[in-house]
């Protein structure tokens, strides 16, 4: 078996670059789906079971893709045709999303609309973003796979960044951010549309400049055979996973959970601490959801400095428990900070733990994976550990914000222990070197 060729910082560049656009999807999905559905009308208490959909999506939708990716080899290569599949429908379906206020239906109608268009975008989103993940793995020796997951990292938080402030951007050229009651503001709906248009412009260059191994080249480069990878369904695959697996999963169950509630409340939060308000249809809502934005966007600018930090650290764990105890301390402190621009500390500090969680546990998984095989579909079922979670947190949401209070701030506290718990369970972690 040949050992695969060390790529220029350009050729691993191009693999991930993508990811930049996908991700400007995903911001922006993060960032407003409370907000969209709270504009339409739903209540706070139910706002978590919105958020079932995309994790429960990923979960089906990526474990698919990896396994059938494996045994795909088309002459545009063999995981770019999902890639490209995925986000054109992605783009489709972000034109259609905010506008779910804006068709003369009634309440229910209207939300049943958009949690339909949310289900086809998540979908897409995640069809469009394991694509990434396989092509470091199938393309990068391992000396290379840190900076390669770091670039994407990087790429994903330059992506977030420019998805989250979009609605504030928007807002401040002037573009409205109200609308009559049950309607998305126009910042909010453009902004979709401008993520779509750079989402697709990205695919295409990844799609123009990189060209996958053939089955042969491929077999060359790793060492499990055609026939062998062929062999296995999804469960005997987890039966036979390496311990590593299912250790950063528990990392990772406690991590995503956190996340959930940062995404899910976030908005609810700053206006009740900032603003002081929790009506919905109010001008200082919508505020409230544009600075959330801003946070977002400062968190992703937190994670790509402590990025650069993290190679620093010779104990790989002991980065991993530090950043998502210093994010634990950042969510503790939000519901204590009443002024919009000191909000920018625990959001810097929830970024570092951001930081981790994007690049670490790939490699950790995927250096445990070398030789056994099955890279897309282990990577596939891999993503579980993170839908999973979220899953668990949106049905129990709703449940917490009534036992903490009523109050979504208190929300913040909850991913804060969340996070804290994560970060204990990294010490169960044998790193393979």
């Amino acid at each position: 078996m040949k050992q695969k060729p060390d790529l220029s910082f350009w050729k691993l560049w191009n693999l991930s670059f993508g990811f930049f656009g996908v991700q400007i999807a995903y911001a922006l999905q993060s960032a407003n789906i409370s907000r969209i559905f709270a504009t339409l009308g739903a209540d706070p208490h139910n706002l978590s079971y919105f958020w079932i959909l995309p994790p429960l999506m990923g979960i089906l939708v990526q474990p698919i893709v990896g396994t059938l990716s494996d045994k795909t080899w088309t002459r545009f290569g063999r995981r770019i045709p999902y890639l490209f599949v995925g986000a054109a429908v992605a783009v489709l379906v972000m034109c259609l999303l905010p506008n779910s206020g804006s068709l003369g239906l009634t309440i229910s109608a209207a939300m049943i609309f958009g949690l339909v268009a949310l289900m086809f975008l998540d979908t897409s989103i995640n069809m469009a973003m394991q694509p990434f993940k396989m092509l470091v793995g199938d393309m990068v020796n391992e000396k290379q796979k840190a900076k390669a997951y770091s670039i994407q990292s990087f790429l994903c938080n330059a992506g977030s960044v420019m998805g989250y402030v979009f609605p504030f951007v928007f807002t401040f050229i002037g573009i409205s951010n109200v609308a009559e009651k049950g309607v998305v503001p126009d910042s909010v709906i453009w902004s979709f549309y401008i993520g779509a248009a750079i989402l697709i412009l990205c695919v295409i260059y990844t799609t123009s400049k990189v060209k996958e191994w053939n089955p042969q080249d491929y077999a060359e480069y790793n060492p499990v055979s055609e026939e062998k990878e062929e062999s296995a369904n999804w469960i005997t695959l987890l039966k036979n996973a390496p311990s590593t697996f299912w250790k950063v999963g528990l990392v990772q169950f406690f991590s995503w959970a956190a996340m959930l509630y940062m995404w899910n409340y976030t908005t609810g939060a700053i206006a009740e601490v900032v603003w002081n308000t929790s009506d919905a249809s109010s001008e200082a809502f919508q505020e409230a959801g544009n600075w959330t934005g801003i946070l977002f966007a400062v968190q992703a600018v937190g994670s790509v400095i402590w990025a650069a930090l993290l190679p620093q650290f010779k104990n790989t764990k002991l980065a991993y428990s530090v950043s998502l105890v210093i994010g634990a301390v950042g969510f503790m402190m939000v519901p204590y900070i009443h002024d919009q621009y000191l909000q920018f500390i625990p959001f810097l500090m929830i970024g570092c733990a951001w930081a981790a969680m994007l690049a670490m546990p790939f490699t950790f998984v995927t250096n445990a994976l070398q030789g056994y095989g099955h890279m897309g579909a282990y990577l596939g079922l891999f993503n579980g550990t993170i839908c999973i979670p979220q899953i668990i947190a949106a049905l129990c949401g709703g449940s917490i914000l009534s036992i903490v209070g009523h109050h979504q701030s208190t929300m913040m506290i909850v991913a804060g222990v969340s996070f804290l718990i994560g970060s204990l369970c990294v010490a169960v972690i044998k790193e393979k070197k």
